[in-house]
């Protein structure tokens, strides 16, 4: 399972209109890779509200709109009521144990956002990647930051650098140590 996402320098996830650039080439790849190797997408319910609005509407030449829409989505939510939309299930309960599930039944597993469902499958041990976009942006006074109830250890898999300045960092959990 891969958890992706991207935010400013200073960890703000909000606000993209002022810093995201979706038309980024090196972006659109590192995309590609990641959403057309998934065979299903993970999502807490703001991330789903979010890209149920934004996908649906959107069209390119590269075929990434069309295929994000037709993979199966799975969210986690606590507040939700099924059934949704968007080719999307609601997972009721323990999402850890029905991420477990999904990590059975579909070879490829990604996730978008670093919020409550991401830390809660990070510490059941269930990501085997984190894929961070930094943007070269501080926005100074946004409430949508990076959030963890305590400290994840990550070891760094790779870093690429695009001419926007963006960086893509791509870590793995690293084991706790004693």
């Amino acid at each position: 399972m891969t958890i992706s996402f991207d935010m400013t320098l200073d960890g703000v996830f909000d606000q993209m209109e002022h810093w995201f650039d979706e038309h980024d080439p090196g972006l659109e790849r590192a995309s590609d890779r990641l959403v057309f190797g998934a065979d299903a997408v993970l999502l807490g319910r703001e991330s789903y509200e979010f890209f149920r609005e934004y996908w649906p509407k959107q069209v390119d030449d590269r075929g990434f709109a069309a295929h994000y829409n037709a993979l199966p989505k799975y969210v986690a939510s606590t507040t939700l009521k099924g059934p949704l939309d968007w080719n999307a299930t609601l997972i009721e309960g323990d999402a850890a144990e029905a991420v477990r599930g999904l990590r059975d039944r579909y070879d490829s597993l990604i996730s978008h956002g670093y919020g409550q469902l991401a830390a809660t499958l990070v510490d059941a041990g269930l990501v085997d990647e984190v894929h961070a976009g930094i943007h070269p942006f501080i926005v100074g006074n946004a409430k949508d930051r990076l959030r963890s109830p305590h400290p994840v250890g990550l070891r760094l898999l790779s870093v690429e650098a695009y001419e926007s300045g963006v960086i893509a960092a791509r870590y793995a959990p690293a084991p706790p140590t004693e």
